[in-house]
């Protein structure tokens, strides 16, 4: 599960929210490609370079979806881009607090693509619970969230096939209601395998290290 979760559900009492409502509606299976192996080498926090760094690396990628998204947002029937919070969104590993900064690129991309008329959906393991938590956690720092689902509170420890298949899942239902998922976005190779985005952009994770 992602850094965060033990942290932050600390703050919170079971049961305090349901999964967030979503006015979402299917464009039909859309083709994405899954980046790297599910297994990961599960690497230590002793192995993350300097955050200087590794908002670098971030930038890059970032930069690389702003100019695909430029030219695959124009003419898309309900667009949407799907990001990971913990560690794609937020500076969960480099950051933790009650309140986790955004990562800088990461909020600027979702600012601009929202008003390029895209709706920005979060799909995280975070157990639903924590849904409004998250909601807070993501608006506070800038987010726009159009759509967030939260998975089961095993939905984090249950090993990298089962929460692929968890995201797998949760795409295609958002597919299923009229969305085109333009563009897929995560740090591990669990948030981007399983198809149901048009282009998958994977971000750092150093081995594991930034999970």
């Amino acid at each position: 599960m992602k850094r965060s979760i033990a942290v932050l559900a600390a703050g919170l009492t079971v049961g305090l929210a349901a999964p967030l409502p979503l006015a979402l509606a299917d464009s039909g299976s859309a083709s994405g490609s899954g980046t790297g192996s599910l297994s990961g080498s599960g690497g230590s926090k002793a192995d993350l370079p300097p955050y200087s760094q590794w908002i670098s690396d971030v930038t890059t990628v970032a930069n690389a979806a702003q100019a695909y998204l430029t030219t695959a947002l124009p003419g898309a029937t309900k667009p949407a881009i799907v990001l990971d919070i913990d560690n794609t969104s937020l500076e969960t590993s480099y950051h933790a607090a009650p309140i986790t900064p955004a990562i800088p690129p990461m909020l600027a991309l979702a600012k601009w693509a929202k008003s390029q008329g895209a709706s920005i959906i979060f799909v995280t393991a975070r157990p639903s619970v924590m849904n409004i938590y998250s909601q807070i956690n993501l608006t506070s720092v800038g987010y726009p969230v159009d759509g967030l689902y939260g998975g089961g509170l095993t939905t984090g420890s249950a090993g990298a096939g089962a929460l692929a298949d968890y995201k797998t899942a949760t795409r295609a239902s958002i597919e299923a209601q009229g969305y085109t998922i333009v563009a897929n976005i995560g740090n591990s190779a669990s948030d981007l395998s399983g198809g149901h985005a048009l282009q998958t952009f994977k971000l750092p994770d150093y081995n594991g290290a930034l999970n």
